[in-house]
């Protein structure tokens, strides 16, 4: 392994010693005194990552390591494990789900049971509070949600366990549930999380000493939907779990269900870092290799570092960065590179010059999107994923079939004729303005631009330069023709009617399609992965039709390991893109 840097921490934030002196062995996989040293940008607030508040990156990248659960989300669909438990469908009317533990435990030796799974259950799909509560209006200025007396509200992300029709009937000797539902859901293999241990909890909302006494009455409580014990809990859920950086980190709070567990978090000038190690308590498989995983800053330079201070970092491709990452590969250092789950797209406003379809249409069949691509990116233009799609991501099974279905080669792949002609065809005057807005601070995008700004000349628009350095607030303004943009994939049906239906708050073109809106509606309610592919193809192809986008291709993320490492492999989209394997990566033999 590398010589790796001693982090300075004036403030450690340790756990009891004592922790570990009667826990079990390290797994048998761990190569003793062996460490791993990643370079993370992240900061761990709070050991709850289905809790709104701590959805955070940081968060979200620790839970990754140190949480188990029915399994991992791998381009959009479930990869289950089996070590965990199980999810399956045990009737179709009503739609009716049981989640079934295997026998995966705590790090501090309780089982994960009914208790847990109740909790998860309770906290997802706000069935105790009032059918009319908007937690949106209880949120401060900073979006963090202000409990309500009387409202035993879980403030969680959100997910089909919503649609619950009753409280799940419960198997606590084979540590199962199983939830009614109103109607099918699209996320059931996935909508139950367990983020928190139950006996925590318990103890922490009702005051109690003994863990199994814990557990029951979280059981209670939501059997019997005592509203004042769920308050308790609710407020224990969404602010018990948050980490105080000033002072000693409570083991009770650090538990883990997942391969490793949190030892340390240290501060200093040049951020947090986190020191994890294995689970002794770990059932699942494969089990950890390194003896100890440090996420640290990552620098200043964090290509520079690689080999030196860190083994392994995630840095975003650009000019400056090309030659040296370059230099890295050949001296075989390992180099990947996956999408961070953004596609780039030229958007269009349906309104203006774009009003008639035939004008959008005329107008992106003279976009060469390769050139846009091949400009915005230049040395790095091999590392960005072609795409045709604004609802699924290039890799993704999801994708093949939207790409075939959607019709956009036919529609708005560029045709056999010439642009110019079909310009003049619609009836548009020669060197017309089109008004096109890009991020000047961002490379790709103005490197884009400029090749658009080319290819419109030669068919006769008049690609005018609206560029700005506060691209958010242009793009708010809506005073363009068109817009290069950055934006999420959308992963469920809620964040599909965002950027893509009626009333969608995050719609950059604001173009509606009845259709569309009930097409998302009917994704919702798609139990069938299969039928769910096929659905998302048909919002898709109502996109395409529309002619208000154009999708380019997915933003890259590039991931470097050292030579002393094996197994390191980045993760597609925004969710834990580094340590969500962490398993697999071992000492270099």
């Amino acid at each position: 392994m590398t010589a790796h840097r001693a982090v300075a921490a004036p403030l450690a934030l340790a756990l009891a010693a004592g922790l570990a002196a009667c826990a079990p062995a390290q797994p048998a996989t761990v190569v003793p005194g062996s460490e791993i040293v990643v370079g993370w940008t992240g900061e761990l607030t709070g050991v709850n990552a289905q809790a709104v508040a701590h959805a955070t990156p940081g968060d979200l990248d620790v839970a990754e390591l140190t949480r188990a659960g029915f399994g991992d989300l791998i381009d959009g669909e479930l990869v289950p494990d089996e070590g965990f438990g199980s999810v399956t469908i045990v009737d179709d009317d009503p739609f009716t789900v049981r989640y079934d533990l295997a026998e995966p435990s705590w790090s501090d030796g309780i089982p994960l049971d009914a208790a847990d799974l109740l909790l998860g259950w309770a906290a997802a799909s706000g069935f105790f509070a009032p059918e009319s509560f908007d937690p949106e209006a209880h949120r401060d200025a900073e979006g963090v949600y202000r409990p309500v007396p009387g409202v035993p509200w879980f403030d969680v992300v959100p997910s089909g366990l919503r649609r619950s029709a009753a409280p799940p009937a419960v198997d606590e000797f084979a540590r199962a549930i199983e939830v009614t539902f109103e109607e099918p859901v699209v996320d059931w293999q996935h909508a139950l999380a367990v983020s928190v241990p139950a006996h925590v909890a318990g103890r922490l909302a009702f005051g109690l000493d003994d863990d199994m006494e814990a557990k029951q009455a979280v059981v209670a409580a939501v059997r019997d939907g005592d509203a004042d014990a769920l308050e308790r809990l609710a407020d224990v859920w969404n602010e018990g779990f948050a980490l105080d950086p000033s002072g000693e980190l409570p083991p009770h709070l650090l538990l883990s269900s997942g391969p490793f567990r949190v030892q340390q978090v240290e501060q200093d000038e040049a951020g947090q870092s986190v020191v994890l190690v294995p689970n002794e308590s770990y059932r699942g498989a494969p089990t950890p290799q390194f003896a100890r995983v440090r996420l640290v800053p990552p620098g200043d330079d964090p290509v520079a570092a690689i080999g030196e201070q860190l083994d392994v970092v995630q840095v975003a491709p650009t000019s400056e960065n090309r030659a040296p990452i370059r230099e890295l590969e050949r001296t075989d250092f390992a180099v990947d590179a996956q999408h961070d789950g953004t596609v780039w797209a030229l958007m269009l406003n349906p309104g203006g010059i774009f009003t008639q379809h035939a004008v959008r249409t005329a107008f992106l069949h003279g976009v060469p999107r390769g050139d846009l691509v091949e400009r915005g990116a230049g040395e790095w233009a091999s590392v960005y994923p072609p795409s045709t799609s604004m609802v699924t991501a290039p890799g993704s099974r999801a994708y093949d079939i939207a790409n075939e279905d959607s019709g956009f080669a036919q529609t708005l792949g560029e045709p056999a004729g010439q642009p110019e002609e079909e310009r003049q065809a619609v009836g548009v005057a020669p060197g017309t303005r089109v008004c096109v807005l890009y991020d000047r601070r961002s490379a790709f995008a103005s490197g884009a631009f400029a090749a658009l700004r080319d290819a419109g000349a030669e068919a006769g628009w008049g690609i005018a330069d609206c560029g700005s350095d506060d691209y958010a607030a242009a793009l708010a303004d809506r005073d363009w023709d068109a817009a290069i943009a950055r934006v999420p994939i959308p992963q469920t049906p809620a964040e599909i009617a965002a950027q893509w239906g009626a009333e969608g708050a995050a719609s950059i073109t604001r173009h509606a399609d009845p259709e569309r809106d009930e097409l998302i509606a009917r994704l919702a309610r798609t139990a069938d992965v299969y039928e769910a592919r096929d659905v998302r193809a048909a919002i898709e192809a109502t996109i395409v039709r529309a002619a208000v986008a154009l999708p380019l291709a997915a933003n890259p993320r590039i991931t470097i390991a050292d030579r002393d490492v094996t197994g390191v492999a980045g993760r597609s989209g925004p969710v834990a893109p580094l340590t969500h394997d962490s398993v697999q990566w071992a000492p270099a033999p």
